[in-house]
């Protein structure tokens, strides 16, 4: 097993990517700390190797907490997983400055200072791996997404900046940007619409693998990143939409 006798802590854990990334992870033979605001789901919280931790990311006064009780849990920390965030669609003229605010807050701030709060751990254990849940909306943009293309494009480059400042503590960080993937909330969103298969065949064809990504997909990859084979891996962007950005437009 890739990950035997390492601890990751993994925000937004329990639900869409980071649910898989937590599978994966759990697979894989590490121990995981899943930080979110809702409780768990009983499978979940039940898993021996599972700490649950109920906390609103969003707040920077929880981070030195969360971090404290997974370590105490655990006895040391590995891998950081920033994933939790939100996402929100307004045109330019109707964004608020709260809700900017609170996108950043979660999207962009959370990730740097849990980073922050877990690196006396991670260089404690000799080293580690942080991996930051980006998006390909921060490198293309789909209407009404200002804010939130914004924020994953910040982690982008955070990414970067984490990677060249703590190589020499042999901590790495790494950036996934998914494309679309299957979620409860991506899947009520195509049964919004009008023709919801025809949706769902359309958005398959935009993708040269003919399919959609899943939460597994982003897990597998997260094991990647943990692991040892990454070793010599850091600073990177790495794109998970079974090509769908590689792919140019054709009007016809």
């Amino acid at each position: 097993m890739q990950l035997e006798g390492k601890t990751a802590l993994v925000t937004g854990g329990g639900q869409g990517i980071g649910r898989g990334v937590v599978a994966s992870f759990l697979r894989e033979g590490a121990q995981v700390a899943v930080v979110q605001r809702r409780p768990l789901d009983s499978e979940l919280e039940s898993h021996p190797g599972v700490l649950a931790i109920q906390a609103d990311v969003g707040h920077t006064a929880a981070f030195s907490d969360v971090v404290g009780r997974a370590v105490a849990r655990f006895g040391g920390l590995d891998i950081l997983v920033n994933n939790a965030g939100i996402m929100f669609e307004r045109s330019v003229e109707h964004i608020l400055p709260d809700e900017w605010d609170r996108m950043m807050a979660l999207n962009l701030r959370a990730p740097l200072f849990l980073a922050q709060a877990a690196l006396p751990y991670l260089r404690q254990a000799g080293g580690g791996s942080i991996i930051n849940i980006g998006s390909i909306e921060g490198l293309a943009a789909n209407p009404g997404h200002a804010a939130y293309a914004a924020s994953k494009a910040g982690i982008h480059g955070m990414t970067k900046a984490l990677a060249v400042d703590l190589g020499g503590d042999n901590i790495r960080c790494n950036a996934i940007a998914p494309g679309w993937i299957t979620s409860e909330l991506s899947d009520r969103y195509l049964a919004s619409q009008p023709d919801p298969a025809g949706a769902r065949e359309a958005l398959q064809r935009l993708h040269p693998v003919g399919r959609l990504g899943s939460p597994a997909d982003v897990g597998d990859l997260a094991v990647f990143l943990a692991g040892a084979g990454a070793g010599f891996l850091t600073g990177e962007v790495i794109a998970l939409d079974g090509g769908r950005t590689a792919r140019l437009p054709l009007p016809f």
